[in-house]
């Protein structure tokens, strides 16, 4: 048998497993920290639960009681991250959702004062289909973002 390297964009916590995923910012109890392939706001990341549940209701209690936590740990250090490279950083909207990829995820998007008054207040999807643009691309650009939220992660999980 030939082990051949998985495709993140098609198999991300596959990838994340087999160490190849270049988007993974740490490996929490509950799943894998990831910045996301786009980054209209940049620090957007995401959790992705290592393992087959849908929705959180499919989890243990205890188990989803740690994926929350891992949540709200990774939204910490997106917050500190943001804080520390743009000072136009507002704040932190989380989010599970699970209406297109059918797997348990959360969603950390931070939030910025040089949004659009429209835009800036209510759920991120407003933005529409603007988010995907090839603009948006994870990048070098988004260097500094990445080192800082990876950076806080980092000290937040070993305090844990």
């Amino acid at each position: 048998m030939t082990d051949s390297t998985i495709d993140y964009r098609t198999d991300s916590i596959g990838a994340a497993r087999q160490g190849t995923n270049p988007t993974v910012l740490a490996r929490m109890r509950s799943g894998w920290a990831v910045i996301g392939t786009t980054q209209h706001l940049p620090g957007y990341c995401l959790l992705l639960h290592d393992g087959s549940a849908d929705q959180l209701t499919e989890l243990p209690r205890p188990d989803r009681f740690v994926f929350m936590q891992d949540l709200v740990l990774l939204g910490e250090a997106v917050e500190l991250g943001c804080r520390a490279v743009d000072p136009e950083f507002w704040r932190i909207n989380y989010e599970v959702q699970g209406n297109s990829w059918q797997h348990l995820h959360g969603h950390i998007h931070p939030r910025y004062r040089w949004e659009p008054d429209e835009l800036r207040v209510g759920p991120v999807a407003r933005y529409g289909s603007e988010r995907d643009a090839p603009k948006y691309q994870l990048g070098s650009s988004h260097d500094a973002v990445r080192a800082a939220i990876t950076a806080a992660l980092q000290r937040i999980i070993a305090e844990e």
